[in-house]
């Protein structure tokens, strides 16, 4: 059988590529036009250039697969408001979709976000029976994402597309060459992180998300979305779990919510003014200081999801880091 993988070179897509010949799938990688992939080009894929902004590149990637594991979208938070990413998140979203469609792709997995749905508290965390409240952060990341998972869904009951929603959380793991969710890590044994928030969130390790989308190829039922995550921890208890893996010094300072927007608030406006991305913005400031937890148990007993302990999931994406030479 053979996948497609858009979004392949990136930290999810990268352990999705490898999971996928792990179980003797063929993988075609769409990668953007011209440009190296670390993590994938020693691998034994097919890779195609291509663009999520133009629909001709995404119908020649699409036809003749069996599968398309749609990963690739802009991630990025700052600037808050941006049409790149609405273009990128919603409109490549809707061409993979019409590709699938007319090539009767066997399934579509659509790799969303677990903000799609309204977190809880570490007692009664977030479920995929919460709506969507994340508008009110005003990202064009949080409201595209959730406008493409709709878009996914619309066609399952409108247009008859098989696909199934992974919903992951915050991944941890190798092969995260940008770093993306690994600067957390990189900047704790650095000590570059000024102190810890109130708030806290789910984190997961990638390879479990890796594992769960290519298990719903499969398994899940046709339509429904899956949040994947596992440890509920406030961004005290992650630091102290990062410095622990790592024998590095923790973080011991407390950033009230006031200090903490006040600092995002400073960096959004020195990031606009100097042409930079801040690693504390605005809208990060605001989400560092509040609780996002969630709950998996619909992956575990639908997707069988594995739940890799995050101290496990640090060790392996830090050894990474140092065998890639991130580590100074």
């Amino acid at each position: 059988m053979k996948v497609l993988v858009t979004g392949p070179d990136g930290v999810l897509g990268s352990n999705i590529v490898r999971e996928l010949l792990s179980q003797n799938y063929q993988v075609v990688a769409m990668a953007e036009d011209g440009k190296a992939s670390p993590t994938i080009d020693i691998l034994p894929i097919t890779k195609v250039g291509g663009n999520l902004l133009n629909t001709d590149d995404i119908d020649r990637a699409v036809r003749g697969v069996d599968y398309v594991i749609h990963c690739a979208a802009i991630t990025s938070m700052f600037p808050a408001r941006s049409e790149v990413i609405n273009k990128v998140n919603i409109g490549g979203t809707q061409s993979v979709i019409d590709a699938c469609i007319t090539h009767k792709v066997k399934r579509l997995i659509y790799i969303g976000t677990a903000n799609s749905f309204a977190s809880g508290t570490k007692e009664n965390p977030g479920t995929e029976q919460n709506g969507y409240d994340g508008a009110k952060y005003g990202l064009d990341y949080m409201d595209s994402k959730y406008e493409a998972q709709l878009l996914v869904q619309q066609a399952v009951k409108e247009l008859g597309l098989d696909a199934v929603v992974i919903n992951p959380t915050f991944m941890i793991g190798p092969y995260d060459s940008k770093p993306s969710s690994g600067q957390m890590i990189l900047s704790v044994f650095n000590g570059k992180v000024p102190g810890y928030g109130d708030g806290g969130k789910n984190f997961v390790a990638v390879k479990d998300v890796a594992l769960a989308a290519t298990r719903a190829l499969t398994r899940g039922e046709k339509g429904n979305c899956y949040i994947v995550g596992n440890e509920n921890l406030t961004y005290k208890e992650a630091f102290d779990k990062i410095s622990q893996t790592l024998n590095c010094k923790k973080i011991s300072r407390r950033l009230s919510p006031w200090a903490m927007n006040l600092f995002g608030n400073i960096n959004s406006r020195l990031g606009t003014i100097l042409g930079y991305t801040p690693g504390v913005t605005k809208q990060l400031a605001r989400l560092a200081s509040e609780g996002h937890y969630y709950s998996a148990d619909k992956a575990q007993k639908e997707l069988d999801l594995t739940l890799t302990p995050i101290n496990s999931a640090i060790a392996e994406c830090f050894e990474w880091f140092k065998v890639n030479g991130y580590v100074k």
